[in-house]
């Protein structure tokens, strides 16, 4: 099913996706699905960004975001090399107790979300979209500008070839060129914090448990992943750092990264040891004012990067791709414009509340918790006691956990109540 426009003989594409990071080729994958002439432009080059070592990260993926990979046609691929996550358990502090628990016996079985790495969510994607006849990602290239009709929107690029299509979609990061273009203003601070990511090997089973325990540095999460091809049993590890450069874990010798890594993981893991590359990510808040300007639109992290304290970023990211895509999709099967300011409009309304709530409250979670202030702690302490003997604050709780919040559109609700 083909929805091209009337004037479509001058139109390269429908929707022209300007970054090709899991964003920007889940949006390309899903309307390319639908029958939309797509084009990617990604400025990194696709062997690289496919490595091994070009991103160590993994990623928690809510059941709204499983849906929004299905629709992108590639859980199926995916789901064997994601880790349920069946527990969550949070800490204040290394050798805290258990302070708040989140079992899947206690939402009916139903797990939280999975485990996957970043890079084999990339393969799956660029092999999907391969396979898709009116999608394309061009890479590597550069944008150097754009250019905005009343019908149409272009798309420049550095060695002056000309895309056009009815719709641009910016899905090219915090440090968006497509918003600086569209003279979008940010709100925006640094948190003076940098995560450091790597694989953690351990002795003992993670028993599909996610950890996340509170230093006054920042958060520490260890998150289960599946073993490897040798049996090994691995968790990825987000820790959070408050202190200058050069001070970092980053720079620890193996021996007291291992040492510091022990320390931090529960005694439950047994021996634990770094496998692979360590990576450090600054940690800051960015919003910006608006997410649309004629026929263009920001989505995930172009339109909002949050702090990573409750994993919620790249679930936020595909809310906004979903909601888009649901738009662009009625539209064309209307034969209505896909890029008129209607739409627009109506995507911006639909997001723009949820992604404030949630930038908002990772943001108090961060300053609550990462800090050493006895009252603070103290009071900390008392709200996750409360929460773990109030049934509804923690059913709350699981919910925000699963991704099941904020005003989501039909293709995510109807995998609310699946699994």
């Amino acid at each position: 099913m083909t929805h091209h426009t009337e004037n479509s003989p001058k139109l390269d594409a429908d929707v022209i996706v300007v970054g090709g990071g899991h964003a920007g080729l889940s949006m390309t994958a899903i309307l390319g699905a639908q029958g939309l002439k797509v084009i990617c432009v990604d400025r990194e080059t696709p062997s690289e960004t496919l490595s091994e070592t070009f991103d160590g990260r993994t990623t928690a993926i809510s059941f709204g975001s499983q849906k929004v990979l299905a629709e992108a046609g590639i859980w199926d691929v995916m789901a064997e090399s994601c880790c349920p996550i069946e527990n969550i358990q949070i800490l204040d502090g290394a050798d805290s107790p258990v302070f708040l628990e989140f079992d899947s016996s206690e939402v009916g079985g139903r797990i939280f979300g999975w485990i996957a790495e970043n890079r084999r969510i990339r393969h799956a994607l660029y092999k999907r979209i391969d396979a898709l006849p009116d999608a394309k990602i061009i890479a590597p290239a550069q944008v150097t500008d754009f250019k905005v009709t009343d019908d149409t929107a272009s798309v420049i690029l550095a060695d002056d070839r000309v895309f056009t299509a009815k719709l641009i979609v910016g899905a090219d990061g915090r440090g968006s060129f497509t918003r600086d273009w569209m003279g979008i203003d940010t709100r925006q601070w640094s948190y003076k914090q940098r995560a450091v990511v790597c694989i953690a090997q351990h002795e003992n089973p993670h028993n599909n448990i996610a950890v996340e325990h509170f230093h006054a540095q920042g958060p520490f999460a260890a998150l289960p992943m599946l073993d490897d091809e040798n049996g090994n049993h691995r968790s990825s590890v987000v820790w959070t750092e408050h202190c200058d450069e050069k001070d970092s874990s980053r720079h620890y010798s193996e021996e007291l990264f291992n040492m510091a890594l022990t320390d931090h993981f529960p005694d439950f893991y047994g021996k634990v040891k770094v496998v692979g590359g360590r990576y450090a990510f600054p940690l800051g808040l960015v919003h910006a004012h608006n997410y649309i300007a004629p026929r263009m639109a920001l989505v995930a992290d172009a339109a909002h990067g949050i702090h990573p304290i409750a994993g919620q970023g790249l679930n936020l990211g595909f809310r906004d791709i979903a909601a888009l895509c649901e738009l662009i999709a009625q539209a064309a099967d209307k034969g209505a414009d896909i890029g008129s300011d209607e739409l627009l409009q109506s995507y911006q309304r639909q997001r723009r509340f949820d992604n404030m709530a949630m930038a908002g409250a990772t943001d108090v979670l961060n300053k609550l918790f990462s800090n050493d202030i006895t009252p603070v702690r103290i009071a900390r302490k008392a709200g996750m006691r409360a929460i773990s003997k109030l049934p509804f604050a923690k059913q709350f709780f699981m919910k925000q956990a699963m991704g099941g919040t904020g005003i989501l559109p039909a293709m995510i609700k109807d995998g609310q109540e699946a699994a």
